[in-house]
């Protein structure tokens, strides 16, 4: 079996150590080198050619998302951001995601060795899961102004459908490019994707900046509305609830499920309980099969359902295990899935495409 052969870049001697340390105790995970800066780094990539890189943000001489920049412009490869778990931390990292870093693993504030120790296995993960990425060359695009988006003047032709998106690796950059182009109008969408406490308010604020539509970290017991769009606070699971004719946001503290908390498998069901046929589920990229089953009980009860294929993937696990299944009625690249679902909600028929 070939081994993956990774790339420590971290300013700290210890995290250097425990890094190593705990990545080779797998024997599939080969550490190949560590680099104390960006500078340094950037010679051992061009000897040792690691599989995948672990980069932290705060360096001297070249901060981390500068050299990441560089790194996905001229020399794309899977890097994997080491970030604390501040609101400062969460800024940068998902600057890094939308840079074209594949996932992050958020440095604990307190008892650093311990901290990591207690989360190996979730980091070897993390590098495995890297190591299957699709990384692709970096093209700064610029937002679409709100006033120029082709889908601000789509009619439906009824208010009560509801969207659901589940995603995980790769997912913040495929949900900015989803979410951003939907119309002030929408139905209304609840979002579940796999991200820590503190990360997810900071990501819905930062959707909220370049959307038509208003985004927030949802809130439990509040109004489900059209125009809004409703992200899955970490470290909780969202749920959709009927309350007579109004649809509600509901947040519960149960354990995880498929592995995570949230989780999209918990979103899907109770979509396809409270909304029935009049739902929209949509998987986009991700590692393991979270969601699958949920969306399964979501066409099963008539609701469209949407898969990301496998060529505009990060990473085509979520979408495929749903597909394999049976769950997913279409797949849609990347960059039609927002038409798509909105001509799942009734959207005029002209404004109707091929999926």
């Amino acid at each position: 079996m070939t081994s993956i052969k990774v790339l420590i870049v971290d300013d700290s001697a210890l995290m250097r150590e425990l890094l190593t340390a705990l990545l080779s105790q797998d024997p599939t995970i080969e550490v190949v080198g560590s680099a104390t800066d960006p500078y340094q780094a950037r010679q051992m990539i061009k000897q040792l050619l690691p599989d995948v890189i672990t980069l932290d943000i705060e360096m001297p001489r070249m901060d981390g998302l500068s050299f990441l920049e560089k790194i996905m412009t001229l020399r794309p490869m899977p890097v994997v951001m080491v970030s604390s778990l501040t609101q400062q931390g969460a800024e940068a990292t998902l600057n890094a995601l939308e840079l074209g870093a594949v996932d992050f693993f958020p440095k604990p504030k307190l008892d650093m060795k311990r901290g990591i120790e207690k989360r190996a296995d979730e980091l070897i993960h993390k590098i495995k899961t890297a190591a299957q990425a699709k990384v692709k060359t970096l093209e700064r695009e610029q937002d679409t102004p709100l006033a120029l988006n082709p889908l601000s003047n789509i009619k439906f032709s009824t208010t009560e459908k509801i969207i659901a998106i589940g995603a995980s690796t790769g997912g913040v950059e495929a949900l900015r490019v989803v979410i951003k182009n939907l119309p002030a109008n929408s139905p209304a969408v609840l979002v579940t994707q796999h991200m820590p406490e503190k990360f997810t308010k900071t990501f819905a604020e930062r959707l909220n900046k370049i959307s038509a539509v208003s985004i927030s970290e949802a809130k439990h017991g509040e109004r489900v509305l059209p125009g809004h769009v409703y992200i899955a606070p970490g470290g909780k699971h969202l749920k959709l609830h009927r309350s007579g004719a109004n649809y509600l946001c509901q947040l519960t503290d149960e354990e995880a499920v498929s592995g995570h908390k949230p989780s999209v498998d918990v979103l899907f069901r109770s979509t396809s309980e409270a909304a029935g046929k009049n739902a929209i589920g949509v998987i986009l990229t991700g590692m393991g099969k979270d969601g699958a089953a949920g969306m399964l009980e979501l066409r099963e009860v008539g609701a469209k359902t949407f898969g990301q294929d496998e060529a505009s993937c990060v990473v085509y696990g979520m979408p495929k295990a749903a597909y394999d299944i049976g769950a997913v009625e279409h797949q849609v690249s990347l960059n039609k899935i927002t038409e798509a679902m909105l001509n799942a909600c009734g959207a005029a028929k002209d404004r109707h495409i091929r999926v």
